[in-house]
């Protein structure tokens, strides 16, 4: 009290806060209160009437449930928010206040300084009434008081924004009327500051209830983003986001700015991702925030900053060549740089990512050039002597000057290659000048060029190797024929690489060369559509790598395990898949391509051996390891993903997987992973009554290039058609592409994708006509997923509601959610439609539970669940298509009815339902109204 009084003396005896403010240099938000009705105060900060300067609260549900127990608490008198800079304090602060003003306080705001501390009261100035006179404290208090609260006395919920920069008056004044109740205390701290003896005062204690706000996570930055931007972001692209933003939410919210304002943030309609291999701009604010904070480092660290901006990490002994350990030690206090033990080596590297961003950006080039040619020369003193040096000799060297020794590219570039950092391959020997390749050069080249989606480039760097360089023995002419034939058949050019093949085969002598092109043969059908073919060629298949012929068995056994779970024994495949990861990550230093988190055969065999979930952690697993130069992995891995989460029954999550395949497809023009992620695009929107979504992605697919089968059979990609057509009510159409695409994939010997389109026409009305078909496919092999999926079409075709339910029960179990909702579904409809009201009521609970967790699907045998008598088959169809607004004439002409019998039966579902029109239908069905649907017409040929 003795400290607020001498404070008050300094003042004039007349004082008005509002004099003071002209002369004050602080920077604060004035809040405007007033009521709009009695016993509401509402704020509007100047800042939240821009939207682009706000981006959502998402992430903070935690903290704010806090501040709802302490605003409850009327022993509370405040709530303080602590943390770094930029971790999002004010925002949740502005929150906090916002909700103490909706409960009934009058609200204010102020920004501390250090320039406002050197004025009493100078930060909360703006929110004392005119005219109170302060010269005495005592009765000044009361006077604030009086003229703060009123008559009816109102509390006020005061925000003070970096509460440690307050100056004692204010403190002081803001104590007074929080231990009087008239004041609740919103407040943040940047945590590591200093504050004063009476901030400390002012917080002690439990009245006040204090926070740390951490940073975000990888997923509470993804749903930051996705609130922000207003859609879906890539999984890829909201993680290098997180790990270039630290998690610090006023750095992500530049960095996305700077990245639309670039244009390598974008979105196609269904996902927003940044353009692969870009770096991320860092705004002119940005810049000016780190680099105050990095002044901090002064004269003595900057040295060292700039030194880990373009070779971090280093080792100690590194950075201690050109700093001291109290400089190093000061660096780490102040919060630039860390310092980790890994194992026996102690790592130095910045605090943060962008501080090395930052730093780059204002580099001059010959300073750039010094530091990095010294630390290479320093490093090459020491001897090179660590696993990675030689790579990053290189990579400085070439930094610095655009070139480096040619002995030291090559092997940089092997290393570079198997730690699979395919781009960086690309960067060093496409530094190496063209006299200098060698065939085994040029193969490394061309296998990154593949890995990275750059199938021409790739075969013209193959055929230099075979032309232009010396082939130095036959094991290298078998390795260079293994990577052009790969390459080849991603490009869809099964033919030519079946011909180099059996042309090199011809050639070679040794029994090794010849064992690895024959195993290079099977892989190479099968991955070109061919899965019995192939299958044949690798029955001999060891079950461990055969000596000499590593690269070729690794390529066999992947292939051979996506094979047989295509053509049925997904049981046999599951081990195959699990020997192929293990074998390549004990060749250790002959790591080869594909990653070893490669996941196509393990998901594809989990998938279709019922391990739904297991698949789709596989997957995601799998997705987070691969990188921005595992292009063609990614794009595979989030295909597999979408058809996994297709199968289990989850369109909005299976969606989000095909857009992100097929966004990164486009990048590379790789159709063979685009047509199908287009199509599940289209399925997931149909069944999630986005037609218009669904029509965009097939307009997308009719216009990319034609290909022949692949690992997926092609027959899959009618889907997206066909559920199409299914949502406008056309099942017959649909059913008559299902039966045509089951047909090719008959032929072509992938069972599985045959089981998938049969069970789709068994789920549309086609199930007396498919239900032999999936009893013969469910003998082949111990398959359960196939197995119960026929019997769910037995079910369905004998309308046995016991059986429905049995099926219900067991799919539920293997996780496919959406196809246990419709098997409950048609259960409650025949326990109904034969007077078992109460069997029907528990089927349909059952039902419900399941149609939960199929994130809004609906499908026809859901969306008449609600009849209170059942409808038949030709009455739901008639519905659906009178739905979406299909004229009974159009209507009788696509069934081959007459009008007449079309009325009549939309006369018998209006009564079923209760309802009297065709936007009611649509509503009961629980589809878009006709008015609001797109009427643009779908063409039945794709």
């Amino acid at each position: 009290m003795q400290l607020f009084q001498q404070d008050l003396s300094r003042l004039p005896a007349s004082h008005s806060a509002t004099p003071y403010l002209p002369c004050l240099a602080v920077r604060f938000c004035v809040v405007e209160s007033y009521m709009s009705q009695p016993g509401t105060a509402v704020i509007n900060p100047p800042a939240m009437r821009n939207p682009s300067s706000r981006w959502p609260l998402v992430g903070r549900k935690q903290e704010l449930d806090i501040f709802a127990e302490a605003l409850a608490n009327r022993r509370n008198r405040g709530f303080v928010v602590e943390g770094p800079a930029g971790v999002g304090k004010s925002r949740l602060a502005e929150e906090c206040l916002a909700r103490a003003v909706h409960a009934g306080f009058l609200g204010g705001r102020a920004t501390a300084s250090t320039a406002a501390a050197m004025v009493p009261l100078g930060a909360i100035a703006h929110l004392l009434p005119a005219g109170v006179d302060l010269s005495d404290p005592v009765e000044g208090f009361a006077a604030v008081a009086a003229a703060l609260t009123g008559k009816n006395r109102r509390r006020w919920a005061v925000l003070v924004d970096d509460l440690h920069l307050l100056d004692a008056t204010s403190v002081m004044l803001l104590q007074q009327l929080m231990d009087a109740g008239l004041l609740r205390l919103i407040a943040t701290i940047r945590s590591g500051e200093a504050t004063n003896s009476a901030v400390q005062t002012l917080i002690h204690g439990d009245a006040v209830h204090r926070i740390e706000l951490p940073v975000f996570d990888q997923g509470q930055v993804e749903a930051v983003l996705q609130a922000a931007l207003g859609g879906t972001v890539g999984r890829h692209t909201a993680r290098r986001l997180y790990e270039a933003s630290g998690g610090n939410g006023l750095y992500l919210r530049e960095l996305v700015h700077s990245a639309m304002s670039a244009g390598i943030l974008t979105s196609d309609g269904e996902v927003w991702h940044l353009a692969p291999g870009s770096r991320l701009p860092v705004t002119t604010q940005l810049t000016e925030l780190i680099g105050a904070h990095m002044a901090a480092a002064g004269q003595a660290g900057w040295p060292v900053l700039e030194l880990l901006a373009l070779c971090e990490p280093l080792a100690l002994a590194d950075v201690q060549a050109v700093a001291s350990c109290q400089t190093l030690a000061d660096l780490e206090r102040a919060g630039l740089l860390c310092i980790s033990q890994d194992e026996r080596r102690t790592r130095v590297t910045l605090a943060h990512p962008l501080y090395g961003e930052v730093l780059r950006s204002g580099l001059p080039a010959l300073r750039r050039r010094e530091i990095l040619l010294g630390q290479a020369r320093q490093v090459e003193a020491y001897g090179a002597r660590r696993r990675g040096d030689v790579l990053r000799i290189a990579a400085w060297r070439l930094a610095a000057t655009g070139t480096a020794d040619q002995s030291l590219l090559i092997q940089a570039a092997a290393l570079a290659r198997n730690a699979h950092d395919h781009q960086q391959t690309i960067t060093l020997l496409e530094a190496l000048p063209e006299p200098e390749h060698t065939a085994q050069t040029h193969l490394l080249l061309g296998e990154a060029l593949s890995q990275m989606g750059r199938w021409k480039s790739a075969e013209a760097v193959f055929v230099k190797a075979e032309t232009d360089a010396p082939i130095v023995d036959e094991q290298q002419r078998v390795a260079i024929t293994l990577a052009r034939t790969a390459n080849l058949v991603w490009n869809d050019n099964l033919d030519q690489a079946l011909s180099i093949n059996d042309a090199v085969l011809n050639q070679v002598t040794s029994p090794a060369s010849h064992r690895a092109l024959q195993i290079n043969e099977g892989a190479l059908r099968i991955a070109g559509g061919q899965p019995l073919h192939g299958l044949t060629l690798l029955e001999d298949l060891g079950t461990q790598p055969e000596q000499s012929t590593d690269h070729a068995w690794l390529r066999g056994a992947l292939m051979k395990s996506a094979a047989l779970t295509v053509v049925g024994h997904a049981t046999q495949a599951v081990p195959w898949a699990e020997r192929a990861p293990t074998a390549h990550q004990q060749l250790d230093d002959h790591a080869l391509p594909p990653h070893p988190a490669q996941p196509v055969p393990m998901v594809l065999a989990l998938t279709e051996t019922g391990r739904l979930t297991d698949a789709c952690a596989t997957a995601e697993s799998a997705y987070a390891h691969l990188t921005d130069s595992c292009l063609v992995e990614r794009v595979w891995s989030a295909l597999l993903l979408g058809r996994a989460q297709w199968l289990a029954g989850h369109p909005a999550t299976a969606r989000r997987w095909y857009a992100e395949a097929a966004a990164l497809a486009r990048t590379i023009n790789h159709a063979k992973a685009l047509r199908p992620a287009l199509s599940g695009l289209a399925s997931c929107a149909a069944v999630l009554g986005d037609l218009s979504a669904a029509e965009t992605a097939l307009d997308e697919y009719r216009s990319s290039p034609l290909i022949s089968p692949g690992i997926l059979s092609g027959a899959e990609d009618c889907l997206g058609h066909a559920w199409l057509l299914a949502a406008r009510g056309r099942l017959a159409q649909a059913l008559t592409i299902l039966t045509e695409a089951a047909q090719t994939a008959r032929i072509t010997g992938h069972l599985t994708s045959e089981v998938l389109l049969l069970t789709d026409m068994a789920r549309l009305g086609g199930a007396k006509a498919v239900n032999s078909r999936l009893t013969s496919l469910a003998q082949l092999g111990n398959n359960v997923f196939i197995q119960a999926r026929a019997r769910l079409a037995t079910a369905i075709a004998g309308d046995d509601p016991t059986r429905l339910l049995h099926s219900a029960q067991e799919l539920e179990d293997l996780g496919a959610d959406l196809l246990a909702a419709e098997a409950a579904t048609t259960a409650a409809t025949a326990w109904r439609r034969v007077g078992q009201s109460r069997r029907a009521t528990a089927a349909t609970h059952r039902a419900a539970q399941a149609v939960a967790r199929c994130q809004g699907a609906r499908t026809p045998l859901l969306a008449t669940a609600d009849a209170a008598t059942p409808l038949t088959s030709r009455e739901r169809e008639i519905a659906l298509l009178a739905a979406t607004g299909t004229p009974s004439k159009d209507i009788a002409e696509t069934l081959s009815l007459s009008v007449r019998t079309v009325d009549n039966h939309l006369q018998h579902v209006y009564t079923k339902l209760g309802v009297t029109t065709r936007s009611e239908l649509a509503n009961a069905l629980g589809m878009k109204p006709p008015h609001i649907l797109k009427t643009r017409s779908l063409a039945l040929s794709s």
